[in-house]
């Protein structure tokens, strides 16, 4: 019979924040693969883990993960752990899993740490839906692309962020967002633990006077759509109706649909804007 392939969730920065089915699960499988072992070796040794490990990581998740699937295949069950926290989140993880499903391969997960789930919960912003986006790309062309995606989001949004990255983030979200309510939570678990309450501005001021720290996870408030359209209601109320009108039909509209779409966008009933546009062709 084939093994199991088991991803097990290891602390972000706590020890104590190890389960005890993980404890377990490392010591009895035949192999744990990790993606960094000079890393996981540490928190092997500090709970008394024996067990033999090898590296599965971004540069060789293709290669290396054929090979864990052959072992997997061959009846040895394999542990699969991350630097820190669920594997399969935001790591090369996810590759495994897919392959370990396409051969058929049982996957459980042991629940822990999430450094996203966490920070999300400790925020204060809406938890009842996000996205999380991890770390935006380093391609010019793809990071405008995502952040272009996410202007609109209304959902709450997560992002991680390296310390030596936070201010230029920080100030590309807020020339891409404008000013948003944003939770940045740090040293998630540790003893230097903060979670700072902020907006966009003020946390771009902040961290410009003192130096970021340790990983950072970004909680940012989702977009009002609601306060959009009251604006954009407000701005289209202070274009001359006339000059509205012309703005569809110059697109070919017809003129009943032109004014189903003015009313739409100043909030206002369809007949109301054909009794004013009757009103002002008659002083006319």
């Amino acid at each position: 019979m084939a093994g199991i392939l088991y991803l097990c969730a290891t602390p972000i920065g706590n020890l104590e924040d190890m389960t005890l089915r993980a404890l377990r699960v490392l010591k009895e499988v035949d192999l744990i693969a990790a993606e960094d072992t000079r890393n996981s070796i540490k928190l092997l040794n500090h709970f008394e883990i024996h067990t033999p490990m090898t590296s599965y990581h971004e540069h060789n998740k293709f290669e290396k993960g054929q090979l864990l699937i052959g072992q997997l295949l061959d009846g040895k069950n394999i542990a699969l752990v991350t630097d820190a926290g669920t594997p399969g989140i935001s790591d090369p993880g996810e590759e495994l899993v897919r392959m370990a499903h396409e051969t058929g391969i049982t996957v459980t997960a042991l629940p822990g740490a999430c450094a996203a789930v966490n920070a999300l919960v400790l925020s204060g912003l809406p938890t009842r839906r996000f996205c999380f986006e991890a770390f935006l790309p380093t391609d010019k062309k793809e990071r405008r692309q995502v952040l272009e995606e996410l202007k609109r989001e209304t959902r709450t949004i997560v992002l991680y962020e390296a310390p030596h990255r936070l201010l230029r983030t920080l100030q590309e979200l807020l020339e891409e967002f404008g000013n948003r309510s944003l939770t940045v939570v740090r040293e998630l678990t540790k003893k230097h633990e903060t979670v700072f309450r902020t907006t966009l501005a003020k946390a771009l001021v902040h961290y410009t006077e003192n130096e970021p720290k340790g990983e950072c996870v970004l909680v940012l408030e989702g977009i009002d759509m609601e306060a959009v359209r009251e604006k954009q209601q407000q701005d289209w109320l202070l274009v001359p109706l006339e000059e509205h009108m012309e703005h569809y039909l110059s697109q070919g509209m017809p003129q009943k649909d032109a004014m189903k779409a003015v009313a739409a966008d100043r909030g206002v009933p369809k007949r109301e804007i054909y009794a004013q546009l009757l009103r002002e062709s008659g002083k006319s």
